[in-house]
């Protein structure tokens, strides 16, 4: 789904070892049929040379601000005026501090404040330096005048320290950009999410729920609505932000949840069932508080199935039936059991994880393996957000390939 062919990419390199990464992400750029010119800081030509980077990206770099040759036409203002895109892969923290305030004393910053183009920075530093105050507010102003950030990411550091320094990997900027010129390509999509857990009352002031802070579902209606897509939320009980440009209905059961979600995906040409509904809920309420006494060591408590919220958006009349997405959180034969999950419920498709060791619920980061008619695929472990994005693109081409052509 990454359309960057065409698209004019101006890669800056400042001065930091994770200057080899961009040689990768020029690459991946250069794959995507995007053209690519390079422009480099004069302290980075130690970490990484002009011949290399010409040779990956096939056009001359650019590292000197007073290059008699270049400047005869205004070089610096040149590549500013065309570039579509401007990305800082490592940016250095002395780079960033630079950019805030404005200086032009090098290419690259002179070109940044020329450019009329976007512009991404991806930190990557020293943890310590990155948590000083004047860097974080250097970002925070540099946000605040449009200047994307990604990363950093967390992690060994060359130093050996460890915490948030390290540039984000050259894949996750790969995909940023994508994003940046695909903004509106879903604008003819309308999709429901289901998100977080549902909370099923025994009385009062108790319930029946599970682990799942819903940052998965949430992450995966901020991807599609950046796309363009018409996204509604249906979420439990969680403590998230909406999302930008996302219609969020707040709901407590899986009854409430049915309810809501079946009105929607009516509605919805995809229909994505991230929630982690509770499978059981109480025959009776108690309209009082259950009190424990010295007699009772034991409380039994009568369950009743909850509605199958997924397998009955799957099992709609075929006017009203979206693309039907599930989420299947296993502890053991994740892919049997979600093959089997995908079949019984008559889904389109289905996303797995191993919720075993305990790293999904809460986390930051997750890992999905999809299940198709004639498919799968793995999407190996990442942060939720970039996650939801490669399994947005994933199912819209799943969604353009299978269910299009069958509906028309």
């Amino acid at each position: 789904m990454c359309e960057l062919e065409g698209k004019r990419i101006v890669v800056g390199i400042s001065a930091g070892i994770a200057a080899y990464k961009s040689i990768e992400l020029i690459r991946l750029l250069r794959k995507a049929r995007a053209e690519v010119r390079v422009a480099l800081t004069p302290s980075a030509i130690e970490f990484v040379t002009p011949l290399t980077l010409q040779a990956i990206s096939s056009n001359p770099v650019y590292h000197s601000l007073l290059d008699p040759q270049a400047e005869a036409a205004m070089g610096h203002i040149e590549l500013a005026k065309w570039a579509d895109f401007v990305v800082i892969a490592p940016a250095t923290a002395d780079f960033i501090a630079r950019l805030t305030v404005g200086m032009a004393n090098d290419l690259l910053s002179t070109l940044c404040l020329a450019t009329p183009a976007p512009i991404l920075l991806a930190p990557a530093m020293n943890q310590q330096m990155y948590q000083q105050t004047v860097t974080q507010q250097n970002l925070v102003t540099l946000k605040q005048r449009g200047v994307q950030i990604i990363g950093p990411n967390a992690g060994e550091q060359a130093c050996g320290d460890v915490g948030f320094g390290r540039m984000a990997e050259p894949h996750q900027i790969f995909t940023a950009l994508c994003e940046q010129f695909q903004e509106q390509s879903l604008a003819h999509l309308t999709v429901t999410i289901t998100a977080g857990p549902t909370r099923e009352a025994l009385d009062p002031v108790r319930y029946i729920s599970n682990h799942s802070s819903g940052k998965m579902g949430f992450a995966i209606a901020e991807a599609f609505a950046r796309l363009g897509a018409t996204v509604n939320l249906v979420a439990g009980p969680v403590h998230l932000p909406t999302p930008l440009n996302v219609n969020r209905i707040d709901v407590v059961s899986a009854i409430e949840m049915e309810k809501v979600a079946l009105n929607y995906a009516k509605e919805s040409q995809i229909f994505v069932g991230c929630a982690a509904v509770a499978d059981y809920r109480a025959e009776k309420i108690a309209l009082n508080k259950i009190k424990k006494t010295e007699k009772n060591d034991e409380l039994t408590l009568r369950l009743v199935k909850n509605p199958d919220i997924v397998a009955n958006i799957a099992a709609l009349e075929q006017k009203y039936r979206p693309f039907v997405v599930g989420f299947a959180a296993e502890t053991e034969q994740v892919a049997q059991y979600a093959q089997d999950k995908l079949k019984r419920k008559n889904l389109d498709l289905i996303c797995a994880n191993d919720v075993s060791n305990g790293l999904v619920f809460n986390s930051e980061q997750n890992e999905l393996q999809l299940f198709w008619q004639g498919g799968s695929l793995t999407l190996p472990r990442s942060d939720k957000k970039y996650l939801a994005t490669q399994l947005v693109f994933q199912l819209i081409e799943i969604y353009n390939k299978n269910y299009c052509l069958s509906k028309g």
